[in-house]
Order: C-alpha cells, then structure tokens, then sequence
C-alpha cells in the first residue's frame, strides 16, 4: 500500500492538532472519494489552463498532468491509500500528486479553492450519471413497447377508484407507463442544462486575481460555460435538488407501476406471471412466489424522497457563500443516483419478460359493468340527451346488479324495458372488443391506436 504524508495541507493556520473525534467526524472522504475520477479530471483541466495562462511553465503542466494520471492508476488498481486525516478526495489526490511530483505539485492549487473544485466535481459527476440514468429510462421504455405490442389488443378492466370502469386494452396501459417515463426522460435532459455549468475559477467565494481563463477551462471539461456569478457558483446545490426532484418524480412513478404489478401477480387478480428471477419464495409457506422487485421499488421510492427533502432542508438556511453544511449534500445525492440506476434496471430487465394471463382479464373485465358508459353513449347517438341515457343505464345496471348479469347478458326485450331507442345493434356496443375499437382515436385505447403509438414511440426512441 502507497503510504501518505499525514500532514494535513490546509492545518498551517491552526496551532493544535485535529481533535481525533473531530477529523473522522467531519472527514468526507469515506463517501466523496467516488468523486476521484472527476476530481483528477478537474484537476488536469485547471492546469492546462494555468499553462495557458503563463501561470505554469510547460513542465511544471506536464508534470502535473502525468502525476494525476499517475494517482488515478493507483485508485483504480487498489494500491491508493485514503486518509481520514487529509479529509476529502480533493486534499486526498493533491497530498499523493505532491509527494510524487513535488513542487509542481504545489503549484495546481493556484487560483482555485476546494469550494469551487467540489462543486465542479460533482457537476462533472452528476452529467455523467444522468446520462446513465437516460439510457437506462430509455432500455426500460423499449421493454415496455415490447410487451405493449404484444398485448396490444388484450382486453382488461380500466379501473377509476380501483372499481372497474371501462375495458381497455393492456398495450394501452402499459403506453401509458411509457409516457410517465418520456416526461421523466425529458426531466433529467432538462436539468442536465443546469448541472453542465463550470463552477471552477469562482474559486473560494470572489474569484481570483490571477488572469484565469475560465471559458478554457469550461471548454476543456465540455461546461455550457462558466458560472456567471462567483458566490452564487460556490454555494448553491440547487441543480442536485432538481435532480433529487426528478428523481423522486421517476420513483413515485416507479412506485405505482410496481403496486400495479404486485396487486395484477396476485391470485385475487392473476393478470400476469412474474418473471422467476425477480421474484422470491417464503421461508415457512412452500407456495408463496413473492414480488419482491416491485416491492422493493415500490419501498425505495421513500427513501429517495427524503433525499429531496434532506437537500432541501439542507440549503434552507444557510447564508451565502460556502459553509460546511454542504459536505452533508454528497451521501444523499450519492445514494439517490445508485437507488435510480438500481431500480431501473430491475424494472428494464423485469419487464419485457412479464407473462400476461388474458383470460383472466378477460373474465374480470366482464365483471363490474364495464360496459355501461358505451351504452350511454349508445342512446346518445339515438338523440336521447347524455343526463337522461345517464338515467336509463343506472335503471338497466341495477337490473343486473338484481339478477348478478352483466349489461350483456340483458335480453333485448329487458334493455328496450328501459328505452325505446334501444335496438338489435346495442350488443356490438355492449361487447368489450367493440367498446375497446370504438375508442379509435389519438390517445384511445383502441388496439389499432395502440400499435400506432408503439410505432410512434419506436421512431421517438
């Protein structure tokens, strides 16, 4: 194992060790060394542009840059030794550059502080993992137009209140996951703008007298552009609000597609078969087969709203510029991206192996009167005004709720009981496949509507 200088880089000021209790508890670099790679990234960048602005001599940048590299070969092979008492990645990787390129290695910290290098650090970061996150929404949503395709035209009871309401089909259903997840999607693209910004440069709070470029620098590590305010850049985490935001928005919607698939894999409702390998047995009843995906996705939807409500409180009160606070923003946001990538690749994998059972949903599309509104409709189509067909088919539904039939199964004689409008034609409406095709229209759940959304959503993809 390398062995590190303990001598802390920013203790000159100080006239008494660090209390031990005091170093491990306000030490961050437990969890902020997974910013390493961005750090080192950084890093390289800020010294080109110190080369470019004269700041650094050519060898001293080459030094520097070949050190880094050198530091960042040592934490991915393992042989990196982290110190509590250099306590964060950013003093961690400049205490190693010094010792193994010395003086020049004195020389990177020019014109920058460690308040403005976290933030860039964690920008960098976040841009990559929302791009993960992206690509896996997106794997996801090819799952589900699969599936959707598949069961394009399956008829299964629409539900309001959880009480059926009206048939659809379960390709349309399972579109409208897709779109929740096209919102999400867009979401995340939308707070990537505000998270590609460069912090670096605004340095501890005034920015620096040294004649920095920072639009280089920007260029370099492909930022929009600079942060345009120096204390604003240095104190803010309000782009890893918006995107604990959106995450907790993706998880919620997670979270009611997972209680769907926990209620349709039950034997009360046996609409699908859940995959085997995402599911689990019971320990004392041999004939349990357990959700346990969804219900874990479903669960992890708390925590990553308190995440969001962590960052919040977090940044309530504090005054501006930077303050230690903000060390506090890492291991949610930190855990938040891992329990979104988790869950979503789960559910990326999961869903494209999910068995439908159509005649199930069939059946239980034939009970609670699904039908009814299509009457209505049929008897306004005869001229008959909606509140009064309205009327008629509360009369013809308590008839079947009497005698445990369903519109359907009403003779033409009962039906016509009720109107004289009603004739021979009023079955096709009062069919589940015809009341599916009538809804032919954009967004309806007609089959030939879904299939064209699917291939819409193909081309979007």
């Amino acid at each position: 194992m390398t062995q590190h200088n303990k001598e802390k880089l920013s203790s000159a000021r100080l006239t008494q060790p660090t209390n031990a209790f005091v170093e491990e508890f306000t030490a961050s670099v437990q969890f902020d060394k997974i910013l390493a790679k961005y750090d080192i990234q950084g890093s390289i960048a800020h010294a080109k542009m110190l080369l470019r602005a004269e700041i650094l001599t050519e060898q001293e940048c080459s030094e520097i840059v070949h050190g880094l590299n050198a530091v960042m070969t040592e934490i991915e092979t393992g042989l990196f030794e982290w110190s509590i008492a250099q306590e964060d990645v950013h003093m961690n990787i400049e205490a190693r550059l010094t010792q193994l390129i010395g003086t020049a290695g004195k020389k990177l910290h020019t014109g920058r502080s460690r308040n403005d290098q976290v933030a860039t650090d964690i920008r960098l970061y976040l841009r990559d993992q929302i791009d993960l996150i992206c690509a896996e929404i997106k794997r996801l949503q090819s799952g589900l137009l699969d599936l959707a395709e598949r069961e394009a035209a399956t008829i299964m009871p629409g539900f309001t209140h959880l009480q059926v309401a009206q048939p659809v089909t379960f390709g349309h259903h399972l579109m409208a996951w897709f779109e929740m997840l096209g919102r999400d999607y867009e979401r995340f693209i939308d707070c990537k703008k505000r998270v590609n910004i460069m912090p670096l440069g605004a340095a501890a709070l005034a920015g620096t007298s040294y004649p920095i470029d920072r639009h280089y620098t920007a260029e370099l590590m492909a930022f929009d552009r600079p942060a345009a305010n120096s204390l604003d850049a240095v104190s803010d985490r309000d782009f890893a609000i918006e995107f604990c935001a959106a995450g907790a928005l993706m998880m919620t919607h997670l979270s009611r597609f997972s209680e769907e698939l926990v209620l349709w894999s039950s034997a009360q409702f046996a609409f699908i078969e859940l995959p085997d390998a995402f599911c689990t047995g019971s320990s004392i009843m041999p004939q349990k087969k357990n959700p346990d995906v969804p219900e874990l996705v479903r669960g992890k939807t708390g925590r990553v709203n308190g995440h969001l409500i962590s960052l919040l409180t977090l940044m309530k009160g504090q005054p501006l510029a930077y303050n230690k606070d903000n060390q506090e923003d890492k291991e949610p946001l930190f855990d938040t991206v891992k329990t979104l990538q988790g869950s979503l690749r789960a559910f990326a994998d999961m869903v494209p192996n999910i068995q439908a059972q159509p005649e199930n949903m069939l059946k239980a599309a034939q009970q609670g009167f699904a039908t009814a509104t299509d009457l209505a409709d049929y008897l306004v189509r005869k001229g008959i005004p909606f509140r009064d067909a309205h009327e008629v088919v509360g009369n013809a539904v308590a008839l079947g709720v009497k005698t445990e039939r369903d519109l359907s199964e009403l003779s033409l004689e009962e039906l016509r009981g009720f109107s004289e409008q009603i004739g021979e034609d009023v079955f096709e409406a009062l069919s589940l496949e015809g009341s599916v095709a009538s809804r032919d229209h954009i967004g309806g759940t007609a089959p030939k509507q879904v299939l064209e959304a699917i291939k819409l959503a193909r081309k979007a993809l």
